[in-house]
């Protein structure tokens, strides 16, 4: 288990590598608005933890359990965007501040039942599947195939920027 802060380094380096195909330190320091010391405290204790290999000045790469933390840490923040804005109607700015707020201390008991609820509300699909934000397979299941990825999303605002 590590640190929500630690979660948001991760799923930063994720969003970097699927969007530019690296993860650098200035990217991942630009992206968070911190520092490279910052990151490199971050990046060596998510390599303690088996999330990353890292060799200094060398390339950031996520292992297969780092990525897979890394999904689900994004989907559990989809998941309460998805209520924000969908649900409760929240200004879309308002609601990826909130959700990023809310995402960081909501247990994954209180997600899977988010899940299901938001899915009924929005008549998605049918979630009485025992889903799990914790097995890989919930993850890419057919029954979640219409829910909006934060990756999506990130990738449409920075085209529309453009």
């Amino acid at each position: 288990m590590i640190s929500k802060s630690l979660e948001e380094y991760l799923k930063t380096m994720y969003i970097l590598k699927k969007q530019n195909g690296r993860i650098r330190v200035t990217d991942v320091a630009e992206k968070m608005n911190c520092t490279k010391a910052s990151v490199n405290k971050a990046i060596y204790n998510l390599k303690d933890n088996n999330l990353l290999e890292y060799e200094a000045y060398g390339t950031i790469q996520l292992t297969q359990e780092g990525e897979n933390l890394a999904k689900k840490i994004l989907e559990a923040y989809d998941i309460i965007l998805l209520f924000f804005k969908d649900v409760l109607n929240l200004d879309e700015e308002v609601a990826q501040k909130e959700a990023e707020k809310v995402k960081s201390v909501m247990a994954d008991a209180t997600i899977n039942q988010l899940a299901k609820y938001v899915h009924q509300q929005l008549d998605l699909s049918d979630l009485n599947c025992n889903y799990d934000i914790n097995k890989e397979k919930c993850r890419h299941c057919v029954r979640r195939g219409r829910v909006p990825s934060l990756l999506t999303n990130q990738n449409h605002n920075r085209k529309e920027s453009k």
